[in-house]
């Protein structure tokens, strides 16, 4: 007799029942899915098993606050393929898994029809029937295991007839799910699913140079100054209001104008060459004000509805105090001396980097650049734009971020990271809510909805949430810079209406684009030196952006990049593009923000265009009522054949509201 094959006892035990293919994951749960708090989010999966007994299968999600699973049912849809809808209702990190089971009364019930439908004595099936409810009874909580128990002695009472009307019957069915035993029960690992706030995914950003913001190029502006800025940019519609490095600023090799290597006396060198005698990370430019001032600004902020967001750039000025205080965070030269950082062909004299893999970096710098965060969340900043955050580790990024939002579930991380595609999707993956974008430089029809494409439809969708600059202090467009001021309304369309996120780093709104000659860099950079403007000089685009920023918040489908949809006009330079809301019937949409946006800044365009009525589900000759968002009027449409006509000189695109007109409604 041959021995039991313990391979055999394994492979018994081993899960029966298959779950695949689950989504949203990201590389099978390695990283979180990410998603907004209160959004429905849909789950499916592939589950299946051998012979025909009935399945039935539940979502299963707990948020950081749950010690208990909750339990979302399946729905089958076909070929094997389950689907479950979930809406967090709290933000921060959950696990969710899937759990399928055999529901062996669900299959008797369903033998039992079929047969009783045929004709055939069905006696021995009701003892049948009687068993699963026996087992289900004996395993059951006490009060389900009652219920069940007056069930089963009811049906044994009865005829055969009865018999079958009762073990069909809704009441007996309730109690048999209550007390399921959900054999063969197999359950997936968990996986990740990151739970933001709305602003992760929809916020305007307004980014400024406090030092700016006296009116008095002789002068240094202060935090005090910017509280007299924060109504004008409140009423522009911006709630995220950004600004460079706030610390203090080094000495050495300081940068002049331009870039320059011979500062003059009163020049106030690059606030990303942070630390000096006074301070590093944690402190504050002594210029800008004290604490309190700055505390009186986040105050000041809230109450006009903006959050402030930091600029968090790990690098240090040769004054940092840490050269001194914890040699062992940098790499030094044979000679003693250390090298300065480099982005060819770009040198930063005044800047070195921090080594986070030096002797004594782990776990000291780490945790002294993961408490640099924590101290500015205690005086009220919970968003963070990271500088070049693709030129330090991805493992300190995941544990950083993990370990600040495991005590602040609010804050947000913006990656700076005008890298390679695959390093940026990573960097989304280890734990940034929002990124900076290939948008900078998509100019043309094509290559806008081929990005758009990627960004919404393809394995990003689930993790990388792009903030849409149309400039910043580095850079400064080469299309800006030769469009005039219809390029600058074009590039607001774009980025207002194609993503939930955008920002514009201040000068763009009165369309400032004076160029260092042959790069893509502004004149008297801002990085260098104090600049001063007059907000209300002739050709500003000042009251396009406030209504455009109106729009977003009017129009909840603006408010994500997700959910665009490309539409065919036949010229080379006019996107069209729109984004809708569903219907409540489930038959085509409610209503539909569609854009027109002419790409040549230059020369007046009137082309054809297809009106999406099948998108409403409306026949070709159906009717559609327009309101002009940007203009302020209404009219209707009737045809799938229309013309568009474009003037860059007055307003180079439309914002359309398209709805079914009243009385077919």
């Amino acid at each position: 007799m041959l021995k039991a094959s313990v391979a055999a006892v394994e492979a018994a035990n081993s899960p029966r029942i298959a779950i695949e293919s689950i989504t949203p994951t990201v590389d099978g749960g390695r990283f979180p899915v990410k998603t907004i708090v209160a959004r429905p989010l849909t789950v499916e999966a592939d589950i299946f098993a051998d012979g025909h007994d009935v399945l039935k299968a539940d979502v299963l999600w707990r948020g950081p606050d749950d010690r208990e699973f909750r339990r979302a049912p399946m729905t089958f849809l076909s070929n094997d393929r389950w689907r479950a809808e979930i809406t967090p209702q709290t933000i921060g990190r959950h696990d969710i898994a899937i759990e399928a089971w055999w529901d062996e009364f669900g299959t008797f019930r369903r033998d039992l029809t079929k047969k009783r439908e045929a004709g055939l004595d069905v006696a021995l099936e009701t003892d049948e029937g009687l068993e699963i409810l026996e087992v289900a009874a004996a395993k059951a909580p006490a009060d389900v295991a009652r219920r069940l128990a007056d069930i089963i002695l009811s049906i044994r009472a009865a005829d055969v007839t009865n018999r079958v009307m009762q073990l069909l019957s809704a009441e007996t069915h309730a109690a048999a799910v209550a007390g399921d035993p959900r054999a063969f029960a197999s359950r997936t690992q968990s996986f990740p699913l990151d739970v933001e706030r709305l602003q992760a995914e929809f916020a305007s950003w307004y980014e400024l140079f406090p030092r700016s913001e006296s009116g008095d190029p002789t002068k240094h502006g202060t935090f005090r100054d910017v509280i007299k800025r924060l109504a004008q940019i409140r009423d522009m519609g911006f709630d995220v209001l950004y600004f460079p490095p706030i610390h203090p600023i080094g000495k050495t090799n300081r940068k002049g104008p331009n870039n320059t290597l011979t500062p003059g006396p009163s020049d106030t060198g690059s606030p990303y060459a942070v630390g000096a005698a006074d301070g590093g990370h944690d402190a504050i430019h002594s210029e800008l004000g004290t604490l309190d001032d700055f505390l009186a600004l986040v105050k000041a902020a809230k109450e006009h509805g903006l959050e402030l967001a930091l600029d968090f750039a790990i690098q240090c000025s040769p004054d940092h105090p840490w050269l001194k205080e914890h040699p062992g965070w940098f790499k030094w030269r044979p000679d003693g001396s250390m090298k300065y950082a480099e982005n060819p062909p770009k040198k930063y004299q005044d800047i070195v980097n921090v080594d986070f893999y030096g002797p004594d970096a782990v776990p000291g710098l780490w945790e002294a650049l993961r408490d640099v965060v924590l101290f500015w969340i205690e005086q009220g900043v919970t968003i963070f734009r990271v500088d070049n955050p693709h030129t330090k580790p991805l493992p300190f990024w995941e544990w950083m971020i993990g370990e600040v939002r495991a005590k602040h579930p609010e804050a947000m991380f913006l990656s700076e990271a005008f890298t390679r595609p695959k390093v940026m999707y990573r960097l989304a993956k280890v734990g940034y809510s929002q990124s900076y974008t290939y948008f900078t430089w998509r100019n043309h029809k094509q290559e806008i909805a081929e990005y758009l494409t990627e960004l919404t439809t393809t394995d990003p969708k689930n993790f990388f949430r792009p903030n849409f600059f149309v400039n910043t202090p580095d850079i400064n467009p080469f299309f800006l810079q030769t469009s005039g001021r219809p390029g600058f309304l074009i590039r607001a369309a774009l980025a207002t209406t194609l993503s939930g996120l955008w920002g514009m780093y201040n000068g763009f709104e009165i369309c400032e684009a004076a160029p260092l000659p042959g790069k893509e860099e502004y004149l008297d950079s801002e990085k260098f030196q104090i600049r001063i403007r007059d907000w209300n000089q002739p050709g500003n685009i000042v009251k396009e952006i406030t209504r455009l920023n109106r729009i977003r918040r009017e129009n909840p489908a603006l408010q994500s990049h997700l959910g665009v949809q490309f539409y065919n006009c036949f010229d080379d330079t006019i996107l069209c593009y729109g984004k809708s809301r569903p219907s409540a019937d489930g038959l085509g949409v409610e209503d539909m923000i569609l854009v027109f946006v002419s790409l040549d800044p230059h020369t007046e365009k009137h082309a054809p265009f297809e009106l999406p009525l099948w998108e409403f589900n409306l026949p070709d000759g159906g009717t559609l009522a327009v309101e002009d968002l940007m203009r302020g009027n209404s009219f209707t449409l009737t045809g799938k054949s229309q013309w568009i006509y474009v003037n860059p000189n007055e307003m180079p695109f439309h914002v359309w509201r398209l709805t079914r007109p009243a009385e077919t409604i």
